[in-house]
C-alpha cells in the first residue's frame, strides 16, 4: 500500500513540478523588458552575453566579485547538487547504466557531503549576517531545512542504514511504464522520497525558481549597446505603429 502511495505522490508531484516550472518560463519569456538595464561592465554583444550567461552559471561570476565566502557556500552547494543529482539518474533508468554514469557514481556519492557543508555554510548567513536576517523569511529557512533533511537522509541510507538499492531502483525505473514495484521497508526511504516529493511540489512556488529565472533577468542577457540599437519592448512597438 505504502508503495502504491509513493507512486501516485510521485506522479502527482511531478505533474505539479512540469507544469508549475512551464507556467512560469512562460511568465518570464513573455514580461516586456522596457528598459535597457544590463549591470555594468556588461557586455555589447549576443556573443558576449552567451559567455556572460555561461561565466554565471557555471561559476557565479557575479556573486564571487561581491562576495567570497558567501560564493564558496553557494558554489559548492549547486556543483555538489548537480552531480548528485546526474547520480541518482541511475535510479531512473531501466537497466544497465551509460558508462559516464557508472564512472561518475563516486564523485556524486561524497557530493553529499559538500552539498551538506555548502547549506550550512548559507543557513548560517541568515543568522549571522545583519542585513540577510533582516529580510529573511521562515520561507527562506525551511527551504534550507528542507534541502538538508534530504541531503542527510540520503547519506544517512548511504553510510549509516544501507538499504536495498536494487530495490529502490525497480521502484523509480518501474515508474516509467506505471509499474509499481515494491519499495525496501526502511524509515528512511521512505523518509527521503518523501522530502524529495515535498520538493519537487513547492519548487515552482518557492525562490528556487531562482534556477531558470536566472536566465530570463534583464540585467544578465541584455547587451550594453542601447547606443548602437534602440531598445524597444513588444508593448511600446505596438503603440508606435
Amino acid at each position: 500500500m505504502l508503495s502504491i502511495i509513493y507512486a501516485l505522490l510521485f506522479y502527482a508531484a511531478t505533474i505539479l513540478l512540469v507544469v508549475g516550472v512551464g507556467a512560469r518560463i512562460r511568465k518570464y519569456a513573455t514580461t516586456p523588458a522596457p528598459l535597457k538595464i544590463p549591470t555594468t561592465p556588461a557586455p555589447i554583444t549576443t556573443q558576449g552575453v552567451v559567455w556572460r550567461m555561461i561565466r554565471e552559471v557555471l561559476f557565479f561570476e557575479s556573486l564571487f566579485k561581491s562576495n567570497k565566502w558567501i560564493w564558496l557556500f553557494g558554489w559548492m552547494f549547486h556543483m555538489a547538487l548537480w552531480l548528485i543529482i546526474i547520480r541518482h539518474l541511475r535510479y531512473t533508468i531501466p537497466g544497465n547504466t551509460p558508462w559516464l554514469l557508472d564512472f561518475l557514481q563516486p564523485f556524486g556519492k561524497y557530493a553529499g557531503f559538500a552539498m551538506i557543508l555548502g547549506l550550512a555554510g548559507l543557513w548560517a548567513r541568515r543568522f549571522l549576517v545583519d542585513r540577510v536576517r533582516y529580510i529573511s523569511s521562515p520561507s527562506d529557512h525551511l527551504i534550507l531545512v528542507l534541502l538538508i533533511a534530504i541531503g542527510l537522509s540520503g547519506l544517512s541510507m548511504t553510510f549509516v542504514a544501507k538499504t536495498d538499492i536494487v530495490a529502490v531502483k525497480a521502484f523509480m525505473s518501474g515508474l516509467w511504464t506505471f509499474q509499481i514495484n515494491t519499495l525496501p521497508a526502511s524509515p528512511l526511504v521512505f523518509l527521503h522520497l518523501g522530502l524529495v516529493i515535498t520538493l519537487m511540489i513547492i519548487f515552482p512556488i518557492s525562490k528556487l525558481l531562482h534556477a531558470p529565472g536566472l536566465f530570463f533577468s534583464p540585467s544578465r542577457n541584455q547587451a550594453d549597446n542601447p547606443r548602437e540599437q534602440r531598445h524597444i519592448a513588444p508593448w511600446a512597438a505596438e503603440l508606435e505603429k
